[in-house]
């Protein structure tokens, strides 16, 4: 770390009458951990790392090898906006997690996402992500839901608190530095989304922590709960975090060719190919809980079938329409990832799997024209389109026999992440739900 880089920090923390940093990275389920170091610690903290028990954090190291370090990345250094008061102010950074030795440490999401960008960067690439998360607003965590209104998809809901606390939230992201494109009501009763701008995708993984952190603390001020649980409300449409994805050399948008009809070049094209190749592979990654396969079923326009189209917003990937003049925004768009993924994991997986499909020449096959889920069993078969995996203890048999998932993750991350997963299917199924009660006790 550079000398400038720990004078930056400690300047502004300085100017802004900070009181302590909160140290954050995440384990492999993308649950954020923080520690907390006061400013006279700041410095050592920015030099050598905050020292802690890996064996304690789900997916890292097993107890005999649990002494690691969180190394702050000073890039990241942020200030809270809903922790400054008349007794000084809270910043946060984001950690890399090390061993003692000072080398990465092979179960950091973080580090699984920077060995992938390696790669691409290597190639020349750039990959930047533009995600649109959407999430719920309830009275609270506890009992049915109670939604805060009845709107449904860009409704303007007049006098309604959750308008209010969209507000507050963007402003707060805003002033920590992180840009919005868009917001507004999505489909379902108290579903909002908010669409942040495209950045690297490092920058935007850590975004994305943040903005899930926010959305919750802003929510609270406000007395209600929100949450990025995939599927909270029956029969209504669940919460997706669709990905806008691009490659750039420089200031150069890879995925744009003016002579294609379609105006994507060779590059995209084996890219969306290497995307639809490995999806059902990577959906572990992208959809990790037995909640989010309540939401890839037909009818609620969450993608179920692995197929790629113009425009058309049935498909898994869709190519937004092109305006002229704006080249740099030619992009390739995956919608079935859920808001409760870890963004580390879950882009390292779409480069990976797009970066397969460019070096091996994937062949593209012609994009979906009829609307995939009205679609016969026989017609898709006819077309080779598949379908992703219909549970959770199918996308784990799907992933536990890729070889290309566990070479993007490492061993230590894949092991770690079949592992739970196989544990919290098991949990599920030995589950008595209120379904079955009300279904079979009263006739068996």
């Amino acid at each position: 770390m550079q000398g400038n880089d720990i004078e930056y920090v400690l300047k502004v923390a300085s100017e802004n009458n900070v009181k302590f940093i909160r140290l954050w990275f995440t384990d492999i389920l993308g649950f954020q951990k923080s520690v907390a170091v006061t400013v006279p610690q700041l410095e050592d903290a920015l030099e050598h790392g905050v020292s802690f028990d890996g064996s304690s954090i789900q997916g890292f190291a097993r107890r005999e090898e649990s002494d690691m370090r969180a190394k702050p990345d000073p890039e990241t250094f942020k200030l809270l906006p809903w922790r400054h008061g008349d007794q000084g102010s809270v910043a946060a950074m984001f950690c890399d997690i090390v061993n003692p030795d000072g080398t990465p440490y092979e179960g950091d999401p973080r580090w699984v996402l920077r060995r992938t960008l390696q790669r691409a960067a290597g190639l020349g690439y750039t990959f930047y992500v533009g995600p649109e998360p959407e999430f719920f607003y309830f009275r609270s965590a506890r009992g049915a839901p109670e939604t805060l209104d009845e709107g449904g998809y860009f409704d303007l809901t007049p006098q309604d608190v959750a308008t209010d606390i969209r507000r507050d939230t963007i402003l707060t992201l805003e002033q920590m530095g992180i840009d919005v494109d868009f917001s507004h009501h999505e489909a379902a009763h108290s579903q909002h989304e908010i669409d942040l701008r495209y950045a690297d995708a490092l920058t935007m993984a850590d975004g994305l922590m943040a903005f899930r952190l926010v959305v919750k603390e802003i929510a609270q001020k406000y007395g209600v709960y929100a949450t990025f649980m995939p599927k909270p409300l029956q029969n209504h449409n669940g919460s997706g975090m669709h990905f806008n994805t691009s490659l750039f050399h420089g200031s150069r948008n890879l995925f744009y060719d003016g002579d294609d009809p379609f105006h994507l070049s060779s590059v995209a094209r084996h890219y969306i190919a290497g995307l639809l190749a490995h999806i059902q592979e990577i959906t572990l990654v992208l959809n990790q809980w037995v909640n989010s396969y309540k939401r890839l079923v037909p009818g609620y326009e969450a993608p179920v079938y692995v197929s790629w189209a113009l425009q058309n917003r049935s498909d898994l990937v869709r190519i937004p329409a092109f305006h002229q003049g704006r080249e740099d925004a030619v992009r390739v768009e995956l919608r079935s990832p859920d808001p409760a993924c870890n963004p580390y994991l879950a882009f390292a997986c779409i480069l990976s799997a797009g970066l397969d499909g460019i070096e091996k020449k994937y062949e593209l096959r012609p994009p979906t024209e009829r609307n995939v889920a009205e679609m016969t069993p026989q017609e898709r078969a006819a077309l080779g389109i598949e379908s992703l995996p219909e549970d959770l203890h199918a996308a784990i048999q799907c992933a536990e026999r890729s070889e290309f998932l566990r070479r993007t993750l490492g061993d230590h991350v894949f092991n770690k992440l079949i592992e739970n997963k196989r544990l919290e299917w098991d949990r599920y199924r030995a589950h008595v739900s209120h379904f079955e009660l009300e279904e079979y006790l009263p006739i068996l």
